[in-house]
C-alpha cells in the first residue's frame, strides 16, 4: 500500500520536459536526414541498467569477462517504440572499451540490423564516457524483447551491473541452445521514440530491487512485475526502470558507487524522469560481518535520505520511499541493526520528507514476527524476497498515486 494523496509532476517540471522534448525533436530530426524525413516526438528511456565496477565474476582460466565471444542480451522494452538508440557505458571501466559488429532485432524475427554510432560499426569508447548509438527503425510494442548481440574482440571488462546474457565463442551470436547466464554487460540504456511521452517511474535499489533473487530471465522482480500491473491498468502511459545494484548503500561505496553518489549518472543524467521509487538502507544498517562493527545509524540514514530527496526536488522529480523489509535470521542481523530498520521505516512513514510511502514491510512481513518475512515470500538467507515474494512488493503499490486509476 501507499500513503500519500496523489502526486503530479511540478509545472517546472512540465516546463522542462516540454524543453527537453523540443531539443529531441531537433536532434532525432538531424538524426534521420532533416526536413522531409522521418522524424521523432519524443525520446523515452524503455530499458535500464546501471553501471557498476567490475565485480571480477570470470573464471580463474579467464579472468576477465569477455574475450574473443560474442555476448546476446535480451531485453523486455518497457514501452512500445518505432526507432531505438542503445547506451553504451565505459563510465566505470578502468580501460578503453572496444565494441564491435553490434545488432539489434526483435526476438524471434528473422535477420538483425547493425547498430553504428555516426555510421561506425567498431568504436573505441574511452574511460568514463558513453556513446548513444544511431536510430535504429523497429516497430516494437510494449513489453516487446528486442535481442542485441555485440562482439568483444579483445579481452573486456564491463561496467555495467549484472543482467540475463548468452556468451558464444567467436563472432557467431548465441542462440537459444546456450544456457542463460548472468554477467555484467555494456549496455546501460535502451531509448524509444515515440508520439507520445510515457510517465517514467525509476526503481533505485540494492539487490532486492534488482531481483537478483527472482527465477533468472522470468522478470519477476518486482519492478518488472510493477510494470505489468501500469500496463494493464493503464495501457501505453507509464515505464518502469530499473536502477538496482545488488549490495548497493544509500551512504557508502561497496561493491558499487552509493546511491547519493550514482544519483547523477543513474536517474538525473536519464531524459524524462517522473518518480523514483526508492528502496536502499538494508545493506547501510547491517553489521559488516562482525557484529563489533556495527552499521550506520537511522540518524545517518535520515540526513542522507533527506539529502536524496532534496536533490530529486531540485530536478522536479517525485521521490517515494519503500520502507526497509524484515532480514531476521539472515546472516548480519543484530539487535542494533533491528533497531535501526523499525526506526527508518517509523520516518519513512511518518516523517513527511517524502512524497509518497510504498509499505513494503507491510507486504511480506509475519503477522506474528514482524522481523522475518512471512512463510513461502523470502529465499532461504531470510533476506531477500523469492518470486512470490517481489509480487507481494509489486502489489502493494498504489497504482492511483501516479495518475493510473482502474475505471
Amino acid at each position: 500500500m501507499i500513503c500519500a494523496t496523489p502526486v503530479q509532476p511540478s509545472a517546472r517540471r512540465s516546463a522542462r520536459r516540454g524543453g527537453a522534448a523540443v531539443l529531441a525533436l531537433v536532434l532525432a530530426g538531424a538524426a534521420w536526414g532533416g526536413a522531409g524525413t522521418a522524424s521523432a516526438q519524443v525520446w523515452s528511456p524503455v530499458w535500464t541498467a546501471s553501471p557498476a565496477p567490475d565485480r571480477k565474476d570470470g573464471t580463474p582460466e579467464a579472468p576477465v569477462q569477455f574475450a574473443g565471444q560474442t555476448v546476446r542480451q535480451d531485453m523486455r522494452l518497457g514501452a512500445s517504440a518505432r526507432a531505438l538508440r542503445l547506451r553504451v557505458s565505459n563510465e566505470l571501466g578502468d580501460a578503453p572499451l572496444r565494441v564491435a559488429d553490434m545488432r539489434l532485432g526483435l526476438l524471434g524475427d528473422a535477420g538483425a540490423t547493425p547498430v553504428l554510432f555516426d555510421g561506425r560499426s567498431e568504436v573505441v569508447i574511452p574511460v568514463g564516457s558513453v556513446l548513444i548509438s544511431d536510430p535504429v527503425a523497429v516497430e516494437a510494442p510494449a513489453f516487446a524483447q528486442v535481442s542485441v548481440s555485440l562482439s568483444f574482440p579483445e579481452p573486456t571488462r564491463p561496467a555495467v551491473r549484472r543482467t540475463v546474457v548468452r556468451i558464444g565463442q567467436g563472432e557467431t551470436a548465441p542462440g537459444d541452445e546456450v544456457a542463460l547466464d548472468y554477467r555484467q554487460n555494456v549496455i546501460s540504456a535502451v531509448y524509444g521514440e515515440r508520439e507520445t511521452q510515457p510517465t517514467v517511474v525509476v526503481a533505485f535499489g540494492d539487490s532486492i530491487t534488482e531481483g537478483a533473487t527472482s527465477t533468472l530471465g522470468a522478470e519477476r522482480d518486482w519492478p518488472s512485475v510493477l510494470a505489468r500491473r501500469f500496463e494493464a491498468t493503464c495501457p501505453g502511459r507509464f515505464v518502469v526502470l530499473n536502477q538496482g545494484i545488488s549490495g548497493n548503500k544509500l551512504l557508502d561505496h561497496g561493491r558499487s558507487h552509493s546511491a547519493l553518489a550514482r544519483l547523477d549518472r543513474d536517474i538525473l543524467a536519464l531524459p524524462q524522469v517522473d518518480y523514483v521509487i526508492l528502496l536502499e538502507g538494508i545493506n547501510d544498517i547491517r553489521h559488516g560481518g562482525d557484529p563489533a562493527k556495527p552499521g550506520r545509524n537511522a540518524a545517518d540514514m535520515v540526513q542522507g535520505y533527506r539529502q536524496l530527496v532534496a536533490r530529486l526536488h531540485d530536478h522536479g522529480i517525485k521521490a517515494v520511499a519503500g520502507t526497509l523489509t524484515p532480514f531476521k535470521g539472515s546472516e548480519r542481523y543484530d539487535a542494533p541493526s533491528s533497531e535501526a530498520r523499525r526506526s527508518l521505516n517509523a520516518f519513512i512513514r511518518d516523517g513527511g520528507a517524502f512524497d509518497a510511502v510504498v509499505d513494503f514491510d507491510a507486504a511480506v512481513r509475519d503477522s506474528a514476527d514482524p522481523e522475518i518475512f512471512r512463510a513461502g515470500a523470502a529465499r532461504d538467507d531470510l533476506l531477500h524476497p523469492n518470486d512470490e515474494g517481489y509480487r507481494l512488493m509489486a502489489e502493494a503499490v498504489d497504482l492511483s498515486l501516479f495518475g493510473c486509476d482502474a475505471r
